[in-house]
């Protein structure tokens, strides 16, 4: 039952780890852009949920609900301020400036709430469910995370394909200027992209401190730069490939964890990234988009 445990507690971790990098794909394959404080936000999130529930006495839910506001108003502000002068700016410029942002996220949050770290309330509560007989113990924050990201993955996949608003994003990516010429608010369609985002990565660090309660102004760098590592390993720009590379991931890291060594399991996952994209640069679910000329 050990390797279950590990298993379970992998899926659970790459779950978050897949919400995350969701928000990653989204932004990289619409306006294809790299937000480095995307983990920032994830911290944001978790903040606000705290925040709404020991602070204002609202319940789990009224908290989460919170931290999903906040995030999407302040994706949407950070795209406006920090990326939109920037479009046609060259990549690194961009790169520092999220770097930025990402700093200045980090400050904000030490600042307001101070360097010791709180202790956050799970938003799932309940005793574990008892699997085999009680042999295999599985908390429901598991299943709750497990649930949320297939449901988040099923429903970015039917909004990208079947609404107005996804074939608009759609459209932006393959061209922006073509898309505009078409009636498309190319402006409106990266700012909602933004908002999805950064409302996904509040979900994300609702579910993340809820598994690992201890929260600080850093609690979103590395999960963050693991979920942009998770979206590289399955394709950046693809919504399944963000859930595959999330779920891998975690996986990977649990078992490093466990049956190799704690101090070395980050080291083992960025290795596997690196073997994976020396076969497949493009991800395990990438396509390769060749240049027209």
């Amino acid at each position: 039952m050990t390797f279950l445990n590990h298993l379970i507690s992998g899926i659970s971790l790459g779950s978050v780890y897949a919400i995350i990098a969701l928000g990653y794909t989204m932004v990289y394959g619409i306006a294809k852009m790299l937000n480095f404080a995307h983990g920032d936000v994830i911290m944001v999130g978790a903040y606000m949920s705290f925040c709404a529930t020991n602070y204002l006495g609202l319940p789990a839910i009224g908290g989460v609900a919170v931290a999903v506001v906040v995030c999407t108003a302040l994706g949407i502000v950070i795209e406006r301020l920090a990326y939109k002068p920037l479009r046609q700016a060259p990549a690194l410029a961009v790169l520092i400036t999220a770097i930025g942002v990402s700093y200045l996220l980090q400050n904000a949050a030490l600042l307001i709430w101070g360097s010791n770290s709180k202790n956050f309330t799970s938003v799932v509560s309940g005793k574990p469910l008892q699997l085999f007989g009680g042999a295999l113990p599985v908390s429901r924050v598991t299943v709750v995370t497990v649930a949320a990201c297939i449901v988040i993955m099923v429903g970015l996949t039917l909004f990208t394909g079947k609404t107005k608003m996804g074939t608009a994003m759609r459209a932006v990516s393959e061209d922006k200027g073509a898309a505009q010429l078409m009636g498309i608010n190319v402006n409106t369609t990266i700012s909602v992209t933004f908002a999805i985002g950064s409302g996904l990565a509040a979900i994300a660090g609702v579910l993340l401190c809820s598994a690992y309660p201890l929260l600080v102004p850093t609690t979103g760098s590395l999960p963050g730069i693991k979920a942009f590592t998770a979206a590289v390993f399955g394709g950046i720009g693809s919504i399944p490939g963000a859930f595959l590379g999330g779920i891998l991931l975690g996986v990977i890291e649990i078992f490093a964890r466990a049956y190799i060594s704690s101090e070395l399991s980050d080291a083992i996952v960025f290795a596997v990234l690196i073997i994976v994209l020396l076969v497949k640069p493009d991800g395990l679910l990438g396509k390769r988009v060749s240049e027209k000329v």
